[in-house]
């Protein structure tokens, strides 16, 4: 799954040396939409076999979250919170790693070829931000390894949000 061969020897050591290089992408950068911009270019170039990443920040006025920076397709751009799997996360705030995305109920299939996905809300000082999305053309994709690293990485993006 991991381009550990690429990376690292193992895909602990490739999460770890994600963050490495999010740690320095994002150092000194005030800008938000930059670094979630950053982020998302990150995150696609080292994850393999996916079709979709990036991020939906909350718009606390309209209850919706909305389209942010991103790599892959064109997106959906407003999604309720509560409503697929980026509203429901974000309405629990938790992790939500989704084998087969057409088993979730209400599913918002926004890129017909998404067959699993990982979305990791952003919560800051107790606010929520928005999530993490990431989407597979495999199905079940993501595990338990991605979710932890995934989770450690939102962190890391945490602090410069």
């Amino acid at each position: 799954m991991f381009t550990v061969e690429k990376y690292s020897q193992n895909r602990e050591e490739g999460y770890e040396q994600l963050l490495k290089q999010a740690r320095a992408l994002l150092e000194d950068e005030t800008s938000i939409t930059a670094n979630l911009a950053n982020a998302s270019a990150l995150l696609n170039q080292f994850l393999p076999n996916i079709n979709w990443v990036g991020f939906y920040e909350y718009e606390e006025l309209s209850d919706q979250l909305v389209l942010g920076p991103f790599q892959g397709l064109p997106a959906c751009v407003r999604i309720p919170i509560g409503k697929g799997v980026c509203g429901t996360a974000a309405k629990e705030q938790k992790t939500f790693v989704v084998e087969d995305v057409h088993q979730f109920p209400g599913h918002i299939a926004c890129d017909a070829a998404s067959q699993s996905e990982i979305v990791v809300p952003i919560v800051k000082d107790g606010q929520l931000f928005g999530v993490l999305d990431i989407d597979s053309p495999e199905k079940s994709r993501f595990d338990q390894i991605d979710q932890e690293w995934l989770e450690k990485f939102v962190d890391e993006l945490n602090k410069h949000i």
